[in-house]
């Protein structure tokens, strides 16, 4: 095993291609999470505004997440057309799954703050605009931070199935070492895409940490 692993990486296409798969799971991974953040924000904010609105939006959040993510990878090119790269096929499918992981979440994690200091940031002068980004999404950061961790993890797991239809990523290393008998790459893939998950979880723990130093103070 370690004669096959040095072999490996000292061939110089081998290298190339675990560093553009390397580079491509991060890329696939992060960008839809940062798209699902931006797209479940104003929808989980509709949802705690809206009670009427708010049982079709989660119901329908449930459902998109339950459809599985290979079949989501084959329909979102019917949908936006056969131009569109592989990589943004991937990116949109994720994108979606992201979303419609964090509405609850988001709409928790606003319900949560409490009105006094809403009222107390309105007595101050805060505009709404102002106010919901200033106050009442950092204090719901706790409860969202939980399930962008999930989705995070997610992502990473998600993108290695895009290796099934052709999509790079981590996922080729698993398909190549498949068909070639060969165990080096399989471990690789594993060990790499394990990492990059604990990463990801670590990176969304320490941001949290930063944005939200009132916790450090009290404590947590």
């Amino acid at each position: 095993m370690i004669d096959e692993l040095v072999r490996y990486f000292s061939s110089p296409s081998y290298r190339e291609v675990l560093l553009s798969s390397l580079g491509q799971h991060v890329y696939l991974s992060l960008v839809p999470l940062l798209l699902g953040v931006l797209v479940a924000v104003p929808l989980g904010r509709f949802a705690q505004r809206a009670p009427r609105a708010r049982a079709a939006l989660l119901g329908s959040a449930n459902v998109v997440y339950t459809v599985p993510s290979l079949a989501l990878f084959v329909i979102i090119p019917a949908v936006v057309g056969t131009g569109a790269t592989d990589s943004i096929n991937v990116v949109i499918a994720l994108t979606i799954y992201n979303a419609a992981l964090l509405v609850r979440p988001v709409m928790e994690g606003l319900a949560s703050v409490p009105g006094h200091v809403v009222t107390a940031a309105t007595a101050l002068g805060y505009r709404p605009a102002r106010r919901f980004f200033a106050v009442e999404v950092p204090l719901a950061l706790p409860v969202l931070s939980s399930a962008l961790r999930v989705a995070s993890v997610s992502n990473v797991s998600l993108v290695s199935v895009g290796a099934l239809i052709g999509i790079g990523g981590l996922g080729r290393l698993f398909t190549d070492g498949f068909q070639r008998d060969f165990l080096v790459p399989i471990a690789l893939g594993i060990v790499l895409t394990l990492l990059l998950a604990m990463a990801g979880d670590l990176l969304i723990v320490a941001l949290r940490r930063a944005l939200t130093p009132w916790q450090r103070a009290g404590g947590r």
